[in-house]
């Protein structure tokens, strides 16, 4: 089942109803990807769980924000919008991913008290940098949009990095929920535009804020060497609460290789 709810901006969300029982558990997805990427995590905690998983703007069945508003905070607006279609107004759970991570510790900001626990693996938290350093807006501008078939799309992300690592499974969910049919084929919903803008929209200020958080956090850095990794040391330092927890010889795909892992140690997390 999925809901939709109106966010600000113009936008229409998808919310994906994940299955499980119990509390409710929220996964909150990765920049170019979509919520039911984290299906066959959410699956091995539906005894404890009841998993949901927006697409946030512009991603998924999520529709592009009016007037380019892709800055992250308009990412919190629609994770406060999901919070309020399902009902709930007492602290709870969440997994967050990359970007997912960076808008769960956004709306603790804007809504203290919103988490009981969060599992976060590598947050885009930045300290303030100028001019982004990153390269993913170029990478992302430059990915192939549309293919023949479905199972080319699995044959070639599947042959080589960074999505040769994924675990099938979840390489399966990625693709079949994140491309439509197109007169090309099929097409990325997330639109390469789209994850560009989504990478140069970053909000440095959330990092100078961290002081203020006081939550049951873990944040999970991989050992790449990559930014992402090298900065979530710094964001567990930021949060008095927080715990660090690495993965060593990991990736910031790690929750995607390692479905089973990441399930295991979410599990732990909650208590």
């Amino acid at each position: 089942m999925t809901l939709r709810a109106s966010s600000s901006d113009g936008v229409e969300l998808a919310i994906h109803d994940l299955g499980g029982d119990g509390p409710p558990l929220l996964f909150v997805h990765a920049t170019g990807f979509h919520g039911r990427c984290y299906t066959r995590i959410a699956e091995q905690l539906g005894d404890i769980r009841h998993s949901w998983a927006p697409d946030l703007r512009a991603h998924g069945d999520s529709t592009i924000p009016a007037d380019d508003r892709f800055h992250w905070s308009g990412m919190a607006d629609d994770l406060c919008v999901v919070l309020d279609a399902l009902g709930i107004d007492e602290p709870v759970d969440f997994v967050g991913h990359s970007m997912g991570g960076a808008t769960v510790i956004a709306t603790e900001l804007r809504r203290p008290g919103t988490i009981r626990t969060a599992w976060l693996f590598e947050p885009i938290v930045f300290p303030p940098m100028g001019d982004n350093p990153s390269t993913m807006s170029d990478v992302a501008r430059n990915r192939r949009a549309s293919f023949d078939t479905i199972e080319a799309v699995l044959e070639r992300y599947g042959s080589r990095p960074p999505f040769s690592v994924v675990d099938p499974s979840v390489l399966d969910d990625y693709v079949r929920h994140g491309f439509a049919p197109s007169p090309e084929g099929v097409t990325l919903k997330c639109t390469p535009e789209s994850e560009a803008r989504t990478f140069e929209s970053v909000d440095y200020e959330v990092y100078g804020r961290l002081g203020g958080i006081d939550a049951d956090i873990t944040v999970i850095a991989s050992t790449d060497g990559a930014p992402p990794a090298t900065v979530a040391p710094m964001v567990a330092d930021g949060i008095e609460s927080a715990r660090l927890v690495t993965w060593e010889g990991e990736t910031h795909f790690g929750p995607f290789a390692h479905p089973a892992r990441a399930a295991a140690e979410i599990r732990a997390s909650l208590r």
